[in-house]
């Protein structure tokens, strides 16, 4: 059973409905994604979605980029950790 770390209160679950997503090749088998592949997440308002989708593709350590809107976690995960984009969150900067 994977781990699943959703770090958004009740209230963020409502406005920040857009997941970005990707494998993290640093953190995949090994601690607590032994075994398996780490997803890196992050949870941001529909008007960012833009700005975190770039911020996150332009990352190094993270494979296969998608956006959803909903957590799934896919075959093979052992642990998936979901961010929030806050107002101070460095994607939110990003042009």
């Amino acid at each position: 059973m994977p781990i699943v770390q959703d770090r958004r209160s009740p209230e963020e679950r409502r406005t920040h409905t857009v997941i970005v997503r990707g494998i993290d090749r640093a953190l995949s088998g090994w601690g607590e994604a032994t075994g398996g592949t780490s997803i890196a997440a992050w949870a941001c308002r529909p008007h960012d979605r833009d700005r975190v989708e770039a911020w996150v593709r332009n990352r190094r350590d993270l494979d296969r980029v998608i956006v959803t809107d909903r957590v799934r976690v896919p075959r093979g995960c052992a642990h998936y950790s979901l961010y929030v984009v806050d107002d101070d969150h460095p994607a939110r900067s990003a042009a």
